[in-house]
């Protein structure tokens, strides 16, 4: 824990005590999670196990029924919508462009928090954009219609808006569903790229283990609405949990590559 973490009290962004459902159904209850600062967290689990319920509920799209979401030490219901947005940046799932839209127009739409009615677009608004066309690699892109780019640098061009919000924490939902494996990398190389050279805290929902346990440096493990277990790969990874939380039967070795967990499924008998 850092001094201004110290001084916080926690981390920047938490969830405390959560109950979270929709139309009446609990998802989730008696939820407590912190994200750590400067991190990578993979959010990982079973499908419906309630992994982008509470991703919404940390960005404010939904409102916990019991409990609260904390942000700089406050609960986040406390700030206005834009604060919000000046503090915390969210890709949704399956996020689409208005038809025609350049990428450098979608990129700028990243920058509305920091608009008001007596400040309108500025030097500083367009370095933004600039920065976060450079640190996703799709500057050259920028002229380009949206809808004429492949998978992958669609999803890079959303996480260049998110980036030009200017905000310390990126919350992404499932930022490498319908994408090929070579696209998946390519998005997954790019967060480790901005959390080991920015100050960013970014949390992602993700689907594939073996991704999860390679790029991020902390994991949380949710099932039916609960948190499992919580921290780094190497220390929360074993076949004992994986059956407990996935029901898969497996064996963990070490990834020659990167070292990480490696999950081998047994054979479905």
């Amino acid at each position: 824990m850092d001094q201004h973490e110290a001084e916080r009290g926690g981390p920047r962004l938490a969830g405390r005590g959560l109950r979270l459902g929709y139309d009446g159904r609990t998802v989730s209850d008696g939820l407590d999670v912190e994200i750590p600062d400067r991190s990578f967290t993979a959010i990982i689990g079973p499908n419906a196990c309630g992994k982008s319920t509470l991703l919404r509920a940390l960005a404010r799209l939904i409102k916990p029924e019991t409990g609260h979401v904390v942000l700089d030490g406050q609960e986040i219901t406390r700030f206005p919508s834009k604060e919000v947005a000046r503090r915390l940046g969210l890709l949704p799932q399956s996020a689409t462009a208005p038809d025609g839209i350049t990428v450098v127009d979608l990129v700028s739409r990243g920058r509305f928090p920091h608009q008001g009615a007596f400040r309108q677009w500025s030097p500083e608004d367009e370095a933004a954009v600039t920065r976060a066309l450079e640190a996703t690699g799709v500057r050259e892109l920028a002229d380009r219609h949206v809808d004429e780019l492949s998978g992958g640098q669609r999803q890079r061009v959303w996480i260049s808006m998110v980036l030009a919000q200017d905000t310390p924490t990126l919350l992404l939902d499932e930022p490498t569903t319908f994408l090929d494996i070579v696209h998946q990398i390519e998005v997954l190389e790019l967060c480790r790229r901005l959390h080991r050279t920015g100050d960013y805290t970014l949390v992602a929902v993700l689907h594939d283990l073996n991704l999860a346990f390679r790029y991020a440096d902390h994991v949380i493990m949710m099932r039916d609405g609960r948190v499992m277990a919580t921290g780094a790969p190497a220390e929360i990874v074993t076949a004992e949990r994986l059956d407990e939380v996935f029901g898969l039967k497996a064996r963990v070795i070490d990834d020659p590559v990167s070292g990480t967990p490696l999950v081998i499924p047994e054979a479905v008998q």
